[in-house]
This record gives C-alpha cells, sequence and structure tokens, in this order.
C-alpha cells in the first residue's frame, strides 16, 4: 500500500526554507523532482534565451586562481564547477544556497575540489570567516521578494573588501525593441513575482549608501540582462 507524503514542515527538503520559496518557487528549486530535471545545461541554456554561456563569461573573468570567492547561490548547470576550478587549489571557493535539495547538489559538484566548500545559508545572514576578493550574486535577486533584495545587498556591500569586487548578473529592463521582452513579461506576470522590480530599479537602488560605491553596468541581449561590477571609491 502506497504512503502518503509528509506533510512539508516534516520533509526534509522543506525543513527551514523561506515561506516565499515554498509557495512560489517549489516547483523550480526546492522539489527534488523537479530540481533533478532541471539541473542541466541545456535547461539553462533554453531559459537564458542562448545566452548563458556570455552570461556565464561576464562572471568567470573576474575570478583570478588564488582568490576567494563566496557564490551567493547554487546555479544550475556545470557554472559552479567552472567558477571553483577558475579559483584553483591555491584559493577558496564557497558556495552558500538556502534550501537543503540544492545543497545535496551542489556538494555532489564539488566534492572532487577540497578547496570549495557548501554551506546553507541564507544569503542575506551567512557570516564568512575572513574576506572575500569577489563575491557573487548570478540570477538571485529576481528571485527574491524586494526586502530581501535589499537584505541581500547590503550584507554583500558590508562584505566587501577595499579592493575586491561585486559581481551581479541579473535581468534587467529590455529594450522595447527586444520581442524577448514581451514573453519575460508573460513569465514574469505568471512565474517570476519578483522579477520585475528589475525592469524597474537599478540594483544600486537597493544599497542604503549607493555613492560610496562604483557601479559599472553592462547590458546584454537587448537589455535583457545585465552584469553589474561594484567596487568601493576611495
Amino acid at each position: 500500500m502506497t504512503k502518503n507524503p509528509p506533510p512539508l514542515q516534516q520533509n526534509p527538503y522543506y525543513e527551514g526554507v523561506p515561506t516565499y520559496m515554498t509557495e512560489v518557487y517549489d516547483w523550480a528549486y526546492v522539489d527534488p523532482n523537479w530540481v533533478r530535471a532541471l539541473d542541466r545545461n541545456l535547461v539553462v541554456k533554453t531559459l537564458l534565451f542562448l545566452n548563458d554561456q556570455r552570461l556565464m563569461r561576464r562572471y568567470l573573468a573576474q575570478l583570478q586562481p588564488g582568490q576567494r570567492v563566496w557564490q551567493l547561490a547554487h546555479v544550475y548547470g556545470d557554472l559552479v564547477q567552472r567558477a571553483a576550478e577558475k579559483v584553483g587549489p591555491h584559493g577558496e571557493f564557497v558556495l552558500t544556497d538556502v534550501t537543503p535539495i540544492q545543497i545535496e547538489h551542489g556538494s555532489r559538484k564539488l566534492k572532487d575540489m577540497p578547496w570549495a566548500k557548501v554551506i546553507r545559508s541564507d544569503a542575506a545572514d551567512y557570516q564568512p570567516e575572513g574576506r572575500f576578493d569577489v563575491i557573487c550574486s548570478f540570477f538571485l535577486l529576481h528571485e527574491v521578494p524586494e526586502q530581501k533584495k535589499r537584505e541581500i545587498v547590503e550584507h554583500m556591500l558590508a562584505q566587501l573588501p577595499d579592493d575586491g569586487k561585486l559581481v551581479f548578473v541579473d535581468y534587467h529592463n529590455p529594450a522595447r525593441w527586444q520581442p524577448i521582452r514581451y514573453i519575460l513579461k508573460l513569465v514574469n506576470h505568471y512565474l517570476e513575482p519578483f522579477a520585475n522590480a528589475l525592469w524597474q530599479h537599478e540594483i544600486s537602488h537597493y544599497a542604503k549608501q549607493p555613492e560610496r560605491y562604483h557601479w559599472e553596468k553592462e547590458t546584454i541581449f537587448g537589455g535583457v540582462y545585465q552584469c553589474v561590477i561594484v567596487t568601493k571609491k576611495r
């Protein structure tokens, strides 16, 4: 006789997961069955309209061997391996995520790299030991509510050393001539309720004192995506 699945509060894959994730992104990032199906390079390529490599290169270009790097959330496909490999055994790569299934997948991908650590933590709460040279949010901000955006950006800025950098790769406000704009309007309406905020606000909007930093922005694919590099003003 088939047993009924345990209620969410008793399911280890849902333990401690923020409510907004179970309510909005259960199918994408929490339910282990969906995650196993989606965690593939082909899925990433499709979701990013064939721009996956262009966007990943923006992030990877900021990394150097021997650096300490913190990536705020697990990303589907092989990005975490590529980032950890770029840092190499003389550096340290730290991956954090708030959901058990993402920790499971990240740990599997990085298990052969002893310089890589996978830690379960909310992106706005992680307290690292020592400084990081690069801190990256790769397609995370569009997935969190407004207050959480502010908390994440402020926390990243608080961890930024004088000679370090933050990297944000995420959605942007597409040009009106860009046909993808109208596809994403439907996607955002039905599946990504927190994403429209990045069409309306610069990432610097979520910092309490943005004037203290340089915000270098590049838009990609007709404004569909953005890469923002943040450094401290000297």
